[in-house]
């Protein structure tokens, strides 16, 4: 019990990535002199840099520690070496060896252990260790419970984190800054937000004042779930009390705001960033790029790219990502390939999802070719295909070589353990409709439901429109009242497809009385749907509904460029209605 430490100094070598974030990395204040724990960590610098650590390289570190005999607080810091590196199992592996080290564990070396599992998913393991610790009876601090809570809260067991941290207090502990972060992120996660809220206006009260990394979290939290007044309400909350913003709240700000699609706001909040000498960074220069491409503004995206490299800021693969995802939505595939090409050159590594947006486009570009190039590609760099890869292929060779081909490749990727989703089943089911193939469609229908697949609207909405157009009405009007039982209501894409389909079956009537039971069914009659209702009546040369509809269309304010004009059969008949 002589060497145990403080349990401020516990806190300083404890290496969890909340604390890592907080920028906690002074030394101990240890027995052994400050030079001699640097050399002593110093000294195996040629194991820390092994990612992994051979078996046999591991067995040389075991043999040198042994020889060196060094204290457990020497050993303490090796350990935290290795977990600030993320080397939690070479850590784990190490406190193992500890008997056969001939060092006897303090509470020190628990918490580094505990903090190890629990960022390798494996709080059951830290709650192991716990049980060790009053075996052996040590005292657990506070740095104990806030690695086991933020465990917990890694492995999505946000209501266990509660409890255990509703239970500091009648075990005379004293929640610190990081534990209330550490909850208060949990809580946020699983959109708990509220309850985070409240949890940090307390934290004043209880004599822990909240810092800008605890609001930052509420802030994030709000912006996420899209609650813009609340998160602006807080940002200036933390102002009137004193608390400047970092990158880190606005950034989660600008992103809220580009979400909306705020403009004008997002350029004011950039402004304020400026005043302030809060410089941008990389991630906050990605969420402009990434939102601008989303909403078709490439152009744009280009300039605030020159601005970030301009100011010396090295691209990231997400930044990329975006750019090559914004191209690709304008089929500008020769600007994709440019920045492809680019990313590479400036040592950037593709991932995963940088591949699947190449293939993605590739594909809808029915550049099947391409594709399967980039899917070799990927493979070589050590990357394997993930289901959107394979919908993504899939979906190119519907378009390309049709859905026999989509359909035999599948199989072979359901033998390999590949399991398809609604949104590869949902492109076969259309390529097979659209060939006229409905046996083979419903066939993948009832397979999907084999397979625990629940479909989905859109599911329907393709088989739907598959009937229609092979004139099986009452198929198709079966499969509508299917709907209710997966618990599914009818969008106004499934009505637009059953009254198109209806009306070109001659049943004008029948389709007119769907179309006045929509807004009985929660969904409003849109442009398109008039369109379809009026063009039927006027085909059917029906001139006194037609018009009808042609005044309630006009009433909503749904008439315009592009309205029943453009369909009707005689433009000069409906300028006279009018």
């Amino acid at each position: 019990m002589s060497m145990l430490l403080s349990s401020s100094s516990a806190r300083l070598l404890v290496r969890s990535p909340f604390l890592q974030f907080f920028g906690i990395i002074s030394p101990l204040h240890t027995r052994a002199s400050p030079s001699r724990s640097d050399d002593f960590v110093s000294s195996f610098d040629k194991f820390l840099c092994m990612d992994p650590l051979p078996a046999t390289q591991f067995n040389n570190l075991l043999f040198d520690l042994r020889r060196m005999k060094p204290s457990v607080i020497e050993f303490n810091k090796l350990l935290s070496a290795f977990v600030r590196m993320n080397r939690f199992q070479t850590a784990i592996s190490l406190s193992e060896n500890m008997d056969y080290l001939r060092i006897t564990p303090n509470i020190y070396s628990c918490n580094i252990l505990i903090n190890c599992f629990c960022n390798l998913d494996s709080v059951g393991f830290g709650f192991s260790v716990l049980g060790r610790i009053f075996k052996s009876g040590f005292q657990p601090d506070i740095v104990t419970f806030t690695s086991l809570i933020d465990g917990l809260c890694k492995e999505g067991k946000i209501d266990d984190a509660v409890i255990l941290f509703n239970k500091l207090s009648a075990m005379s502990y004293k929640p610190n800054v990081f534990t209330y972060n550490v909850i208060v992120n949990g809580l946020c996660k699983v959109g708990k937000v509220h309850m985070a809220k409240c949890l940090i206006e307390k934290m004043a009260k209880r004599g822990c004042e909240p810092n800008l990394v605890v609001y930052n979290t509420i802030i994030d939290g709000l912006c996420k779930h899209n609650l813009v007044t609340q998160s602006f309400d807080l940002f200036k909350k933390i102002k009137s009390r004193g608390i400047l913003p970092d990158v880190v709240t606005y950034s989660s700000l600008i992103h809220c705001l580009c979400y909306s699609s705020k403009w004008k706001e997002v350029a004011f909040l950039v402004n304020e960033m400026l005043d302030s000498n809060v410089v941008l960074n990389i991630v906050t220069y990605s969420i402009l790029i990434d939102q601008l491409c989303k909403e078709g503004m490439v152009m744009k995206s280009e300039c605030i790219f020159g601005i970030m490299i301009h100011r010396g800021l090295e691209p990231n693969v997400i930044t990329y990502n975006s750019l090559i995802d914004g191209y690709g939505l304008h089929r500008q595939m020769h600007r994709v390939e440019k920045v492809f090409y680019m990313m590479r050159r400036k040592g950037c590594k593709p991932n995963i999802y940088t591949y699947n947006i190449l293939i993605n486009w590739y594909c809808k570009r029915k550049m099947i070719d391409f594709a399967e190039h980039l899917i070799d590609e990927m493979l070589r760099e050590g990357l394997f295909p993930n289901v959107y890869t394979c919908t993504s292929f899939i979906h190119g060779l519907c378009l390309v070589k049709g859905p026999w081909v989509a359909l035999d490749f599948s199989k072979k990727l359901g033998a390999r353990g590949y399991l398809l989703n609604n949104v590869t089943y949902s492109i076969l089911l259309h390529g097979f409709c659209q060939q006229g193939c409905l046996d083979v469609a419903l066939s993948l229908f009832h397979e999907m439901q084999v397979h625990n697949l629940k479909p989905n609207i859109v599911t329907y909405n393709i088989l739907i429109d598959g009937m229609c157009k092979a004139g099986r009405l009452k198929d198709a009007k079966e499969l509508l009242s299917r709907l209710s039982i997966d618990g599914l209501q009818p969008n106004v894409y499934t009505f637009n497809i059953l009254i198109g389909g209806l009306i070109k079956g001659g049943r004008l009537d029948e389709a007119h009385s769907v179309f006045k039971k929509m807004e009985e069914n929660g969904c409003l009659p849109d442009r398109c749907c008039y369109n379809v209702m009026i063009g039927g009546f006027l085909w059917h040369n029906d001139l006194s509904r037609a018009k009808e509809l042609i005044h309630e269309m006009r009433d909503k304010g749904l008439w315009g460029v592009g309205s029943t004009l453009a369909l009707a059969v005689d433009t000069n008949l409906v300028l006279k209605l009018l």
